[in-house]
């Protein structure tokens, strides 16, 4: 085709801002540079799509996952060649391992510069093979608007994830036609779209034949937008139900039904009702390490059900007796349907015995903590959130003892209230994330729980809140330690705390108003609940709280590495078996 035919021939830089107006992108989130300057020209001369100005590209694609898990729409990030690249691999990697629909785009050279070791060159589809659910690299500009309808397609279909789409600069400058295709089919990816009938069919009969079962689910609940199904299943059955750290909300935590997060930091009742139970039922969830502690001791009288999207999860960690494949709102529902088909119901005398047993394990009260100290202890400053918020916050969090405290004290009853990495345990995650959040729900309060170590990952992120005037409320739990890795020293390396005490901090509050925002420092339980209320009444402003919180406190329950799940330390003092 050419412009002698009557057929507009625009640039290819032109023909991506359109392909994601088409998929009705609200915001990019990005970092401009050399090779993408033709895409951010053509970003400036529209104004359907918002491009929001990180401060460093890890934000950027921590931002966008942060929007993509709060919303279920897809994040997008934009970042330029070489280092911007590069940049970009921890919150790719980030989104992988947490399954999380994402679309991002990298400059690259000049096509016939590739190979050549150019300025600013990397491999980028090489580099981010290993943590991608697919990558493209375009060469031809007219490719790119089918490249970036698959691209979208592939980040959203069957298991989500993140694909990088690789576009070197003079793709962007050459011209073609804008033809984008209303759907798109690959004939080497077909996900799956339904369960097997037989399968699920045999699951509910080995569901209703159970003494002890247990629902055990995951993330792949909240990213399938399946929790009204699975609650409705939960109680149909009345069985116990626990949730991984990534599916907390899908099911509503203060229900009676719920006994609590499971694995490494999760509640006594909960590990050993899996330990115990006599059938298994998995949903969205992946048998991932922290969650099975040794595979050889995990669930040792259990029949297996196991319901996700991926094949290639089943039986990957452990062995299952029932496997469905398929996508886990549509299965639950044909599962629901095959159960009331059947006539039958749970054993009511098995299933009274077994809540009895339950309840024995819920009255150890494993999450208790001294609630006279004269020290802030980290559970408080949750509670109070919890307390204040009523339990309506998005919360966004970074990784270590702060993270499970909040997963254990701030009780989500609703999927996508919950944003933290799970997979890859990404220090950093919790702020950036946070902007993606609030740029998708500006109304809604958003409080980011970090640490003094993690809050310092991406805190030039602060300069993006200021541009942007978020409101985000960060607390920071304040031990002046790399806590998490301080506690495995203290149990496990005879308190030789090497290179986790933190003795450099920045002034907080300082840190805070010299970018614009709001510093709060908190020394004393008595300030906590004075200081949280003051910060959430502040709608327009980002305000970060410094609570300075006992240095010696851990994170209990705890099952150690190569220990059984009914191997956990409540306290120093006792282990339970």
């Amino acid at each position: 085709m050419s412009e002698a035919n009557n057929v507009e021939m625009i640039l290819g830089a032109e023909i991506f801002v359109k392909a994601l107006a088409a998929e009705e992108v609200e915001y990019v989130f990005g970092y401009p540079g050399g090779v993408v300057l033709h895409i951010y020209d053509a970003i400036f001369k529209q104004d359907k799509i918002q491009h929001i100005l990180v401060r460093h590209e890890q934000g950027a694609v921590h931002a966008a996952d942060g929007y993509a898990r709060a919303t279920g729409k897809p994040g997008v990030a934009l970042v330029t060649s070489g280092p911007g690249a590069t940049n970009a691999i921890t919150g790719i990697a980030t989104a992988y391992m947490d399954s999380i629909p994402l679309v991002v785009i990298t400059g690259q050279v000049h096509t016939a510069l590739i190979g050549n070791d150019a300025f600013q060159e990397v491999d980028a589809v090489g580099i981010s093979r290993p943590c991608v659910k697919h990558n493209f690299l375009v060469k031809d500009v007219n490719d790119l608007a089918t490249t970036m309808k698959k691209a979208f397609y592939i980040a959203t279909t069957g298991r989500p994830g993140p694909v990088v789409v690789d576009i070197p600069k003079d793709v962007t400058i050459n011209k073609a036609p804008f033809e984008y295709p209303d759907t798109i089919e690959m004939r080497s990816y077909k996900p799956m779209v339904a369960g097997d009938l037989g399968q699920i069919r045999q699951a509910a009969e080995m569901m209703l034949s159970a003494k002890r079962p247990i629902l055990y689910t995951g993330g792949g609940v909240v990213l399938g937008n399946a929790a009204k199904e699975l609650t409705e299943l939960t109680r149909l059955l009345g069985y116990p139900i626990t949730q991984t750290l990534m599916g907390l909300g899908a099911y509503p935590a203060t229900d009676p039904q719920f006994i609590g997060m499971l694995g490494m930091h999760g509640t006594y009742e909960a590990n050993m009702a899996m330990h115990e139970c006599d059938v298994l039922v998995a949903i969205g969830a992946r048998f991932d390490d922290r969650i099975t502690g040794d595979l050889e001791k995990f669930c040792p009288y259990a029949k297996i059900i196991h319901l996700d999207i991926d094949p290639a999860s089943i039986s990957k960690n452990v062995k299952v007796d029932v496997p469905i494949v398929g996508p886990v709102d549509i299965v639950l529902q044909d599962l629901i349907k095959a159960i009331k088909e059947t006539g039958q119901q749970p054993d009511s005398d098995a299933l009274a015995a077994w809540w009895g047993q339950i309840d024995t394990w819920r009255a150890t009260d494993c999450l208790r903590y001294d609630r006279n100290s004269e020290l802030i202890k980290p559970q408080f400053v949750l509670e109070k959130l919890y307390e204040l918020t009523e339990g309506n916050a998005i919360v966004t969090s970074d990784v270590g003892q702060h993270q499970m405290f909040t997963a254990q004290f701030y009780k989500f009853d609703r999927p996508r209230r919950w944003i933290c990495s799970g997979g890859l345990g990404t220090m950093g995650f919790g702020l950036p994330a946070a902007m993606g959040v609030q740029f998708a729900f500006p109304n809604d309060t958003v409080v980011c729980v970090s640490g003094d170590a993690s809050i310092q990952m991406c805190i030039q992120e602060l300069s993006t809140c200021k541009q942007f005037d978020l409101p985000i409320k960060i607390i920071t739990l304040n031990n002046r330690y790399l806590g998490m890795v301080r506690q495995w020293q203290e149990l496990f390396y005879d308190k030789r705390y090497s290179h986790t005490y933190v003795d450099a901090l920045p002034d907080f509050v300082k840190l805070a108003d010299s970018y614009g925002h709001i510093g709060m420092r908190i020394d004393k339980p008595s300030e906590v609940e004075r200081a949280l209320k003051e910060a959430l009444a502040m709608k327009d402003r980002l305000v970060l709280m410094d609570f300075a919180i006992d240095q010696g406190e851990n994170v209990y329950p705890m099952v150690a590495a190569g220990k059984g799940q009914n191997e956990m330390l409540l306290s120093p003092e006792r282990e339970l078996a």
